[in-house]
């Protein structure tokens, strides 16, 4: 055997054993007499002691050859270490070696193999196999592991069959961008690699395997924004003969099963609000709740006045942050210069003061008495102390630039506590919503969706006023996981194929495979997938998903370790009937 143990699992009940161990050099202390060197492992460290004195003189000048990352093994006796270190579970022994054997020599690596590195994000993801040595992804990569562990022995235990589905198929619009992949031995044709297994599962659903799951892998070429990947993973479910009901408590019970057994923590029942209160309240769909900032809509307040600005806007909305009212004028203007950003786009922003007299300064006292100014505190919740921050314009823009603002204030504020958890569903999602570019409706979630039962009618009349069967789980501000529960007949298939400006040869082709199936006995079913990557990142405290990838891509969807995207040879291009056209 390479090695008895390995080197995190020694202590003092193992003194004057004899132990063979393997792994790498962490870093070595010559002190010419005598040579301390650190051997590393996935498990832990142990110090290993050559002595002038008491090692063979082989052995000894051996160990002075020994550079960074070299892969030995060793034999020797456990003995007590003089100067014990308690920070590591190791810290009470040495091995005092006779036998050295160098497996493999290396380079000087390009960058420290050390918890605090030197070496910056291009060139550890370039050399990700030494940067996956380091404990901090190490331990993210082992910690993913425990959280998967987790969801297949819950989803298991009430009796989920995990089954895999395949990566080459059709290409169907779904929303983004396809991954294709030319097929040699049919000419002229593709494959598309899946951006969610959503028909597939489907599919086992008329095949009678009502409790389904998979941890799969999902792709989407879509131009990548902060902190995407062309290729992410996902905790895919379904159920059959279930309501929304059903799918929002197994799934709540399994988050709360992940926040016990992985952080824990105890969760009661998620709290639970509609998409238009999401919306209303908070500025977007996946609000974060571990801190107030709630909306105030001003409009009653602020209206008919002498300030053309908010008597010309269709919304004027405002949020209390707390303890910001001795903000200088200096924090305030950087502030309105960041919400005039381009990623933000908004014009300009109106502040209140709450004195701790309970009086109020704004930038707008010229149109506002304090009376006034004092309905705006009760309407956004301000109390003494308080700024009241305020920006108007069309509703829907103005709604997304303030919860942008809250998010960024939360987090400047620190009020945004990793190590708190506040989840969340938002239910009763929009069917459809209007590409204002091509006037065309689009399914919100995706075309097999079922609508309300009750909201069926308004499909002819009033398409945007219709809601989902549809819900999505947010955790810290982030959505976590979205599912639905889909349409199982072909009639109100075809109706909804109907609505997203499908012709039915169009639907037919993308689509005929399911509505054959649904002509089969489909039982009602649904859903719901959770992103693994992100929810991982947030359960370990973070919120940076490439941490929690063992070889991820850059923000350019490229693999920089392997050099992929790559050209690929002229006869294989010929075998797939291929002509480039780079111009």
């Amino acid at each position: 055997m390479y090695r008895s143990h390995n080197c995190g699992e020694l202590n003092a009940s193992h003194i004057n054993k004899e132990v063979t161990l393997a792994g790498w050099v962490q870093k070595s202390r010559d002190k010419g007499f005598m040579n301390w060197i650190d051997l590393r492992d996935r498990y832990g460290i142990t110090q290993l002691i050559f002595d002038e004195s008491r090692s063979e003189k082989e052995v000894f000048e051996l160990a002075k050859t020994l550079g960074r990352e070299f892969v030995v093994q060793v034999k020797g006796t456990v003995i007590e270490r003089e100067a014990k270190n308690k920070n590591i579970p190791t810290g009470e022994i040495e091995i005092l070696v006779s036998e050295l054997n160098i497996l493999n020599a290396s380079l000087t690596p390009p960058f420290t193999i050390e918890d605090e590195t030197d070496g910056g994000e291009d060139i550890r993801m370039k050399y990700r196999y030494l940067d996956i040595r380091r404990n901090p992804v190490k331990n993210n990569l082992l910690f993913r592991h425990k959280v998967t562990m987790e969801v297949r022995k819950y989803l298991s235990n009430l009796d989920f069959c995990e089954v895999e589905t395949p990566y080459l198929i059709k290409s169907t619009p779904e929303g983004a961008r396809d991954f294709v992949v030319p097929s040699r031995m049919n000419e002229g044709q593709f494959y598309a690699l899946p951006q969610s297994p959503q028909t597939f599962k489907q599919l086992l659903m008329v095949g009678g395997m009502d409790k389904y799951f998979q941890i799969v892998k999902c792709f989407r070429d879509e131009d990548l924004r902060a902190d995407r990947q062309p290729e992410f993973t996902q905790i895919d479910c379904e159920m059959a003969f279930v309501e929304q009901e059903d799918i929002l408590n197994v799934f709540e019970g399994l988050t709360r099963h992940l926040l016990k057994e992985i952080k824990g923590i105890e969760v009661e029942k998620f709290p639970r609000i509609t998409y238009d209160y999401a919306m209303k309240t908070y500025g977007n769909d996946k609000p974060d709740i571990r801190f107030g900032m709630e909306f105030g809509e001003l409009n009653e307040f602020t209206q008919d006045k002498e300030f053309s600005v908010f008597n010309t806007a269709e919304l004027v909305v405002g949020i209390a942050v707390p303890d910001a009212g001795e903000y200088s004028r200096k924090e305030i203007d950087a502030l309105i210069e960041w919400i005039k950003r381009p990623q933000i786009g908004a014009s300009g922003m109106v502040y209140v003061k709450c004195n701790p007299d309970g009086t109020y300064k704004s930038s707008v006292d010229k149109f506002y008495d304090q009376e006034d100014l004092n309905n705006w505190a009760k309407t956004t919740g301000a109390k003494a102390g308080d700024m009241i921050f305020v920006l108007s314009g069309p509703a829907d823009k103005t709604r997304t630039q303030l919860s942008a603002l809250r998010m960024e204030l939360a987090t400047r504020l620190g009020l945004r506590n990793p190590g708190i958890f506040a989840p969340l569903w938002v239910v009763d999602f929009p069917l459809l919503e209007l590409d204002e570019a091509s006037g065309r409706w689009h399914a919100m979630h995706h075309p097999f969706t079922s609508p309300k039962p009750e909201d069926m009618e308004l499909l002819a009349t009033n398409p945007g006023k219709v809601r989902a069967n549809a819900y999505d789980m947010v955790l810290n501000g982030n959505e976590i996981g979205g599912g639905s529960i889909r349409i199982h007949d072909k009639t109100t298939q075809q109706l909804m194929f109907k609505y997203l400006g499908f012709t039915e040869e169009e639907a037919r082709n993308q689509f005929g495979f399911l509505m054959d199936a649904f002509q089969f006995g489909a039982p009602p079913h649904g859903g719901l997938a959770f992103g693994l990557d992100r929810l991982v990142a947030i359960l370990g405290g973070q919120e940076t998903i490439r941490d929690f990838i063992a070889f991820p891509k850059n923000n350019s969807g490229r693999d920089v370790m392997i050099d992929a995207p790559s050209l690929i040879d002229e006869s294989q291009l010929k075998e797939l009937h291929i002509q480039l056209n780079l111009k």
